[in-house]
């Protein structure tokens, strides 16, 4: 989780810096953090849409000019032609319903996070698998 958070300091998000690390096998084969995708002008210049149309957070996720840290870990290991079947994502935030789902399809069997994310649907979806969930307290040591 260390780790996690170090990753999370690269974040272009304005609201909130969150980072992912995806385990195969305790080896790290991906990272990701939260922002906007390549070679896009960050929100740092544009400013944040969801906060000038008040989007309250968790809703409205297509809102946003950026990518989950989650979502840019699963896709740079699409990059490399990784599998992440039965792997761990380590993210210090509960994934959103949209990386819920990505996840879900990319074959990841456990997701440890320390902090909650209200996203009703996340933890629905979630209900239906088997995937395992674990919560860190931020004191917790892997």
């Amino acid at each position: 989780m260390e780790i996690v958070n170090v990753i999370k300091k690269r974040s272009t998000c304005l609201r909130r810096h969150v980072g992912a690390v995806i385990v195969v096998n305790n080896h790290i084969v991906a990272t990701g953090y939260n922002g906007v995708p390549r070679n896009i002008t960050h929100c740092e210049v544009t400013g944040c849409l969801r906060e000038q149309l008040k989007v309250p957070s968790g809703e409205r996720h297509e809102l946003c000019r950026g990518l989950h840290a989650e979502q840019n870990a699963i896709i740079q290991a699409a990059n490399y032609g990784v599998s992440l079947k039965n792997s761990t994502i380590y993210t210090n935030c509960k994934p959103c319903s949209i990386c819920t789902k990505m996840i879900i399809n990319a074959g990841i069997s456990r997701i440890v996070y320390e902090e909650e994310y209200n996203d009703p649907l996340a933890a629905e979806l979630l209900s239906e698998t088997n995937i395992e969930l674990t919560k860190l307290d931020k004191k917790d040591k892997l």
